[in-house]
């Protein structure tokens, strides 16, 4: 419906639904801006949702990008690469810069876009306001969270959290990482090179003294979902909770993420003989070192991007932020059980607190653009379950979602490559 408005995204569009929001680190965008949601009190199932305002294909060669006004990992977009079509319909999403030459240079700009794209979500969900249909999802909440646009919306008796980001889609691999390849990783005979490198994305989100309007971070989202394939079901047990220790013991200030841990993972899974971390009952010790990792690098205030590793992610952060989470996160290693006893206390309430909710009939008495509080059967939750169901039996598998504009109540779901 969005794309009908003015024709600005792809008629031919794909959509990467990936399993959980962007507060668990499922991409490279800084927190800072996003309120804070809790699992539990504002939602049960959280996705983000990667959609290609542009793409571009690959030419078979390396993609070269414009990072000349821009720190490592980020760049501008120039809409010179693309048709007089698409700059028409786009120039009013750029930034402006006139050459001495005369000649004029649009910059596709993250914050025009995530402006557009939350203005036309409002529009299409004012529309569907007007038309009510049985069975449609209740929007219970729509913010736009810095470049984000966050809607919960309510499905049956479950809640779901879509973090939704406009970005920009690539075919091929930036040139920028050609170096990467040139190493030896963990993945190398477990998956094809080809498959790793099959696309990447620019997202709207900015280095610490880039320019917001104008700098994008390259993104490789869709290569780490190809990567978890190859990493172990107890170091990603270690690696899930570890997350939860830090998110809440690390949140303030902002300034080490789930994705930084991520990193780390990648890093060690590069670093360890793979017969040590192919042990299944050594989760205990992976959770051990990925805390000395991420201690070791707030210590060195280094955290090498994976993909690009001349870029170190915490370069920014000042000695007293790096130290005051060095500290905090010395007592997690001092008694590690603890912590975890704490992380999964949280999760239990969490999940208590959605059970209560769903036998109270909550999400019924909110009322949304789509009910007037008249209708008290609940709409059907089968899409829930289905994307529940999806996410549960095909764990670390790129999941796409084909929708036809002409008919957005039937999407299609792609699982790697095969079409449901």
């Amino acid at each position: 419906m969005v794309q009908k408005l003015d024709q600005k995204l792809p008629v031919a569009n794909e959509y990467l639904l990936l399993s959980g929001g962007v507060r668990e680190g499922v991409v490279d965008i800084d927190l800072d801006e996003l309120n804070v949601y809790a699992r539990g009190t504002d939602y049960d199932m959280d996705f983000t949702l990667l959609v290609p305002a542009l793409k571009l294909h690959d030419r078979n060669q390396p993609v070269t990008l414009d990072m000349r006004h821009s720190a490592l990992c980020h760049s501008w977009l120039s809409l010179r690469l693309f048709d007089e079509g698409t700059i028409s319909k786009w120039k009013d999403c750029c930034t402006i810069v006139d050459h001495i030459n005369g000649a004029t240079n649009y910059f596709f700009s993250p914050t025009k876009v995530a402006d557009w794209f939350y203005d036309s979500i409002s529009i299409v969900l004012s529309e569907i306001q007007k038309k009510p249909q049985r069975g449609m999802p209740k929007v219970e909440k729509v913010e736009k969270n810095g470049t984000i646009i966050s809607i919960i919306l309510g499905v049956g008796s479950s809640r779901m959290l879509y973090d939704i980001v406009p970005v920009v889609s690539f075919k091929g691999w930036p040139a920028v990482a050609q170096s990467w390849l040139m190493e030896n990783h963990f993945w190398d005979g477990k998956i094809t090179e080809e498959e790793v490198i099959s696309g990447f994305y620019l997202v709207p989100a900015c280095s610490y003294k880039g320019k917001k309007d104008n700098e994008w971070r390259l993104s490789f989202a869709r290569s780490e979902v190809q990567l978890k394939k190859c990493i172990s079901s107890s170091l990603m047990q270690a690696y899930q909770a570890c997350k939860a220790i830090i998110i809440k013991l690390l949140s303030r200030p902002k300034a080490i993420s789930p994705y930084h841990l991520r990193s780390m993972m990648l890093w060690a899974c590069d670093r360890l003989p793979a017969s040590y971390l192919a042990q299944e009952d050594y989760a205990a010790h992976f959770l051990l070192g990925l805390i000395d990792d991420l201690q070791h690098c707030l210590v060195n205030k280094m955290c090498p991007n994976y993909f690009i590793p001349q870029c170190n992610m915490l370069e920014h952060l000042s000695e007293e932020t790096v130290m005051l989470h060095a500290r905090k996160l010395s007592s997690v290693r001092s008694d590690p059980a603890e912590h975890l006893r704490t992380a999964i206390e949280h999760v239990k309430a969490a999940n208590r607190l959605t059970l209560e909710l769903q036998r109270r009939g909550s999400t019924t008495s909110i009322p949304s653009p789509q009910s007037d509080g008249g209708d008290t059967n609940q709409p059907d939750d089968r899409l829930a379950k289905k994307l529940q169901q999806l996410v549960t039996e095909n764990p670390g598998k790129s999941i796409s979602v084909f929708i036809n504009p002409d008919d957005v109540t039937r999407p299609h779901f792609r699982i790697d490559d095969k079409f449901f």
